[in-house]
């Protein structure tokens, strides 16, 4: 599945239409610290004062020299708008006044992640050795609903029983449940043997370049389009905000080109593309985790 850097550019792709306009870049060809104002570049011809992106930082650029091949940053530039200083390596591609920010996205692909739940939730497993003389057991912290409660019998038959049983205490002390979470079991179940629970939980951030989409978030491998769609139409009508007001007569032309609410027209397009996905995966889990009955007492 892909890591958080890989989903980042293929939401890219959806913004950008797959098509030949891109940003003006180039790359550092000295590494700089997360401190330096002075950045050296391979090319300064598509390079100008303002925003530029240099892996997910974005630095005010206020001076660009193209005898010495440096940008200047002054000292309020470095971490601007919300982003993280970094030190960045040689290599590195330099992006002046991206359309789309990687921070941004990166951003928009959490807060869909974040909003899929509880419509569709991630699911996880855990598992305990079942003790005659206790009834109530921990579950992880982030737990919210059980799932399946099985148990392993004895013998080769391999089988796990279904526990009919039980309870979720989801306030549970947590002077006794550190988690504050519970599961009380109620069936007959041979002692020392293993329990296994699924349940459900709220996804989890991306954070890392590296951080697998799957195994950090917890949500199926299908899951992937929906969140990218999910961050596409968050972040495509602010587009129109740079057309709102001409600086000048040729800002007024170019915006005539894309006109006021064009942005916005391809975001309700992507909202409802969102809306269909987020159905799909919802009538998904509910076949692959049917509800089925069980007793609390």
């Amino acid at each position: 599945m892909p890591t958080y850097s890989e989903l980042t550019d293929s939401t890219m792709m959806y913004l950008h239409g797959f098509t030949t306009v891109q940003d003006q870049s180039t790359y550092l060809t000295q590494s700089a610290t997360n401190a330096d104002l002075t950045f050296t570049v391979a090319d300064t011809s598509a390079m100008s004062r303002g925003l530029v992106e240099i892996g997910d930082e974005l630095i005010m650029v206020d001076t660009v020299d193209t005898v010495s091949l440096t940008l200047t940053a002054p000292p309020y530039g470095r971490g601007f708008r919300g982003s993280t200083a970094a030190a960045h390596a040689s290599g590195t591609r330099v992006v002046s006044a991206p359309m789309f920010p990687r921070k941004v996205v990166k951003d928009a692909l959490n807060e869909a992640i974040r909003s899929v739940y509880p419509d569709v939730f991630a699911t996880a497993e855990t598992t305990f050795t079942f003790n005659s003389a206790v009834s109530t057991y921990q579950l992880p912290a982030g737990a919210v609903d059980v799932l399946q409660v099985a148990w392993q019998t004895v013998g080769p038959s391999k089988e796990w029983l279904p526990v009919r049983r039980y309870r979720v205490d989801r306030h549970a002390a947590a002077s006794v449940f550190a988690s504050g979470v519970s599961l009380s079991l109620y069936d007959a179940i041979v002692p020392g043997r293993t329990v296994k629970v699924v349940y459900t939980k709220a996804p989890s951030e991306l954070s890392a370049a590296s951080d697998d989409f799957v195994t950090t978030t917890g949500l199926p491998a299908s899951c992937e389009d929906l969140v990218r769609v999910g961050a596409a139409y968050r972040m495509v009508p602010f587009i129109d905000s740079a057309h709102l007001s001409g600086m000048s007569a040729e800002a007024d032309f170019s915006a005539n080109m894309r006109p006021v609410g064009g942005a916005s027209s391809l975001g309700r397009y992507l909202l409802q593309m969102y809306q269909v996905r987020l159905a799909e995966e919802t009538k998904r889990l509910q076949v692959l985790f049917p509800n089925r009955s069980h007793y609390t007492r």
